[in-house]
């Protein structure tokens, strides 16, 4: 016979309803990875919970791209493949935010009446409302801002990574390349005060953070709205007397905006990472005054030669459009000739798309898709090579590697971990038989033993070719798994849902 009090706590834990379960999907950009966060942050804020992997969550965001022309498509396949699933689970709810959002509209609900909630980028901070009013009123709801409500920072946010984390330093664009639809749909840029950046990253490593990357539209026009055209390189400094803080990277610098006191401040910053992300769009100077870039191609070759001159080891990486309207066999020549001069260690290469709204898709002369994909094929094979020739000179470098959660797709079969070096390069590692395995977050110096186009491989020969840095990042990885009922275990993956950058997929090539 149960006790009084065994038959009231029943009653009470049948009276209090199961959490709502959620799932947000991300493509495009590494802002919107970090927006996903802030989502994310706003449900569980609003007592939502993370969906298990394989269960079906009762609220499904999609965090969307309008930077390329797939991003339509990808979001009505996904949404299509969830109308019958909600038929047969009339509580379900799905909400579409982002730039497609932002673009779209209420073209979204037209297409698919079966959504529930649609916002923009100027007002994540309404998804959880948005929600609770759908439910309530038994209508979808369409709430878009012309312009940003509270900047995205101050909203709760739950971050995908103990060890490393996004922090944004600036939203939005205040320059009209032909190509780009983002200045439309993020607006003009809004700087936060270096204070407001530096007390967030400080709470982060607090956290257990040992990483973070600073994300701008254009990273490096920071300060632009308050008058100091040198705030990032001061801020790349500032961030360097934050004790405990390893690892900070910063992306996407625009070239123009590229200036000597920010190459300065990497190079003399000994927590500012040997890598840099450059796009560079086209080798073309015609083609680059037809996108309204405000540089040329000598200026871009020389701002990498300053970067080697004073980070010799420096990993340069780049991204590059493939049939801009108009591109002349000639004008793509000049594009290969400045990949083969710059020696990119990676390159994110996009066949163009005309983006309605953008005014490039109104010029003349576009291209037919065989060319655009014949040349395209070329410049990943030039690119693939100087990738492959630039990681084989790194094969005898003995380097420092952050270990992640992620693995590469052999890993169960190669016994590899996975981790970056410093540089950003993967790395696959081993470890030798009857040493420590790193956490999540820890710290490895191994010696490279070969290398393949998109990855490296330290495979130590015994205990004495591997050394283990147990770190903060490593500890706190360990707590997390413990909040999340999950059991620490070397190397083991599980931090989160996977996210799309919108780029081109580079194979994890374990050997």
């Amino acid at each position: 016979m149960s006790s009084p009090l065994s038959t009231e706590a029943s009653e009470t834990a049948e009276a209090t309803p199961e959490p709502r379960s959620y799932e947000v999907r991300t493509f495009g950009c590494q802002m919107n990875v970090h927006d996903s966060e802030r989502m994310s942050g706003l449900l569980e804020a609003a007592g939502y919970v993370r969906a298990q992997d394989g269960a079906d969550a009762d609220v499904v965001v999609f965090n969307t791209c309008a930077v390329r022309e797939n991003a339509d498509n990808r979001l009505y396949g996904n949404l299509g493949q969830l109308r019958p699933v909600k038929e047969r689970n009339p509580g379900m709810q799905i909400a579409v935010g982002g730039c497609l959002a932002q673009k779209d509209r209420d073209t979204i609900l037209a297409k698919a009446p079966w959504v529930d909630a649609v916002f923009g980028t100027h007002n994540v901070g309404a998804l959880p409302a948005l929600l609770e009013r759908a439910r309530h009123n038994e209508e979808a709801q369409l709430e878009i801002l012309e312009s940003l409500e509270v900047f995205p920072s101050t909203l709760p946010t739950k971050r995908d990574s103990v060890y490393s984390s996004w922090v944004s330093i600036s939203v939005g664009c205040n320059n009209t390349c032909t190509f780009c639809i983002v200045p439309s749909l993020r607006g003009k840029e809004r700087d936060r005060r270096p204070g407001e950046i530096l007390a967030e990253v400080q709470a982060l490593v607090d956290d257990g953070a040992i990483e973070v990357t600073l994300l701008g539209q254009n990273v490096n026009s920071y300060g632009v709205e308050f008058g100091d055209r040198l705030a990032f390189g001061k801020l790349l400094r500032a961030c360097g007397q934050i004790e405990g803080l390893e690892r900070v990277r910063f992306t996407s610098p625009h070239p123009a905006a590229f200036t000597d006191d920010v190459i300065e401040s990497m190079a003399e910053t000994p927590n500012i990472m040997p890598q840099l992300h450059m796009p560079l769009q086209s080798g073309s100077d015609r083609v680059l005054r037809e996108m309204r870039r405000s540089y040329r191609s000598a200026k871009f070759l020389g701002i990498l030669d300053k970067v080697r001159e004073r980070i010799p080891h420096a990993a340069i990486t780049t991204d590059i459009i493939v049939g801009f309207p108009g591109e002349t066999e000639e004008d793509f020549q000049a594009t290969l000739d400045v990949v083969e001069r710059a020696r990119f260690s990676n390159a994110f290469t996009f066949q163009y798309s005309q983006r309605p709204g953008t005014p490039a898709a109104t010029l003349p002369d576009q291209l037919p898709k065989a060319v655009v994909q014949e040349r395209y094929e070329r410049l990943i094979a030039l690119q693939d090579r100087i990738a492959a020739e630039e990681n084989a000179q790194q094969v005898g470098r003995t380097i420092e590697v952050m270990a992640t959660a992620q693995a590469g797709r052999k890993a169960e079969e190669t016994h590899r971990l996975s981790g970056r070096a410093r540089d950003n390069r993967l790395v696959h590692f081993s470890v030798p038989e009857g040493a420590q395995a790193p956490r999540p977050g820890d710290l490895v110096t191994v010696t490279v033993t070969s290398a393949a186009p998109f990855h490296l491989i330290a495979d130590p020969a015994s205990a004495a070719d591997y050394a283990l840095r147990r770190s903060r990042a490593g500890d706190a990885w360990d707590r997390s798994q413990a909040d999340s009922c999950g059991v620490p275990s070397p190397g083991a993956g599980g931090a989160g849902p996977a996210v799309s950058l919108g780029m081109p997929s580079i194979p994890l090539r374990s050997a």
